[in-house]
């Protein structure tokens, strides 16, 4: 009798722990190539955003660009930190919701914190600017 009610225990036990897992949002190998392909992407995209960003922004040009684009990068990054965030609590798989907090923290902390020192440069910019045009009509 006690090694039938332990079978049952096990039995409804092993059923509501079935019950209770989640299935994966995306299969494993999809994982593997979205942390891949979308860290090189952010990568590359960090460099170009960079290489571009800064000179102009030394120079007041481009503002209309960079600054938003920064911006939205930033916001991406959040939002697919949130994801990782959701996944990581509902119980996805490392695989699953892993790609999403590591973008999501590197492109909200780059992005994000790059966003208020390209802001001042541009000011700078265009504080230099109209001080060049007051000691020309000086």
């Amino acid at each position: 009798m006690i090694d039938t009610l332990s079978l049952i225990s096990d039995l409804l036990l092993s059923q509501t722990e079935a019950a209770n897992e989640v299935a994966p949002w995306f299969s494993e190998e999809f994982g593997v190539y979205l942390g891949a392909y979308g860290g090189a992407g952010v990568g590359v995209l960090g460099g170009i955003l960079g290489g571009v960003g800064g000179p102009l922004a030394q120079q007041g040009k481009g503002r209309g660009f960079v600054l938003p684009a920064f911006l939205v990068t930033a916001v991406v990054g959040v939002v697919l930190l949130a994801a990782g965030l959701v996944g990581l609590l509902v119980g996805q798989p490392y695989v699953v919701y892993y790609p999403f907090l590591l973008l999501g923290l590197i492109m909200s902390a780059v992005f994000g914190g790059l966003y208020p020192v390209m802001r001042t440069r541009y000011r700078q910019a265009e504080t230099r600017k109209l001080e060049a045009e007051a000691l020309r009509r000086a």
